[in-house]
């Protein structure tokens, strides 16, 4: 039981929680410290509860979508050489296995949400949420901009956990959602930008199964370029967070930050070549978690001190 465990959890790449969890994580103490609109009677305060509720509903939630990635791409990872030992196809989990994972994951985020109560929207929400984040398991099938699907998916950490601890104001308020839509803007242009570097490495494979890619589209050197692009987008948003949303209260800390993520991404950038992808490892584990968990600090430093 211990194996299948800890093979589920390398399955589902766990540790990879870092890339989103940061993001939800300062949505919500974005929405703890950002004042509430005059004119609204609504008090919006730190509890245990909702924190709880939204470390439940991010580990469900990405745990069955990469769960379901793994058993609709079975058969296309085992004819894949660089991911033919992964767990299915290895004959490490067995098909039972992953989908009762995948049905156990998805019921976690749904029991999560009841964590919000009496805000309601939480629960409404989960459905197409979740359906949404499977639904990318077969978006190479038919578009090559599934990388944006995956960014837009990410992107819900942070909207999701706004909507679970201010969905009161927002239904008297829509504008209050602001910060957590351009913080999830960035994670879409983040996320995207990296994808498309690490799809990289089956741009070939892509082309000969038939499977969607902007690599298999526009070539490496092309698809590197996209990339570059997708990140300045997420400078440039940013920079822009604490100019149009300005009763956050993101100051100079904040603003270092994203001077060094600047650095950070340059330095990503700079490890992968056309003709070169052997480094897309570091760049894509390495300098993104970095880069996830430093905002996060950075942005809860400054929030807290304001």
């Amino acid at each position: 039981m211990f194996a299948t465990f800890r093979h589920l959890l390398g399955m589902i790449r766990f540790s990879h929680t870092i890339f989103a969890l940061p993001f939800a994580l300062l949505a919500a103490i974005m929405a703890w410290t950002t004042p509430v609109p005059a004119g609204v009677d609504v008090t919006i305060a730190f509890r245990w509860q909702h924190l709880l509720g939204i470390l439940i509903c991010m580990v469900g939630a990405r745990s069955a979508a990469m769960a379901f990635n793994r058993l609709v791409d079975r058969h296309i990872d085992a004819a894949n050489p660089r991911t033919q030992m992964r767990h299915i196809p290895a004959g490490l989990l067995s098909l039972p296995t992953v989908i009762l994972f995948t049905l156990a994951s998805s019921a976690i985020f749904f029991a999560g949400t009841l964590l919000f109560l009496p805000n309601w929207l939480p629960i409404v929400l989960s459905v197409p949420v979740l359906l949404f984040l499977l639904g990318y398991s077969y978006a190479k099938r038919f578009t090559s901009l599934a990388h944006f699907w995956l960014g837009i998916a990410l992107m819900l950490a942070p909207v999701c956990a706004w909507i679970a601890l201010r969905g009161e104001i927002l239904l008297v308020q829509p504008r209050d959602i602001l910060p957590a839509v351009m913080l999830g803007l960035v994670v879409l242009a983040w996320v995207a930008g990296f994808d498309i570097i690490y799809a990289c490495q089956d741009a070939d494979f892509d082309r000969q199964a038939k499977l969607r890619s902007v690599p298999a589209r526009l070539g490496v050197a092309g698809a590197l370029r996209l990339a570059a692009a997708c990140h300045l987008v997420t400078l440039i948003l940013l920079g822009l967070l604490p100019l149009l949303c300005p009763e956050i209260g993101l100051g100079w800390i904040y603003g270092s930050g994203v001077m060094a993520v600047a650095l950070l991404l340059v330095y990503e950038h700079a490890l992968v070549k056309p003709g070169d992808l052997t480094r897309v490892n570091v760049a894509f584990f390495n300098v993104n978690a970095i880069v996830s968990f430093g905002l996060f600090v950075v942005g809860t430093i400054d929030l807290l001190l304001h």
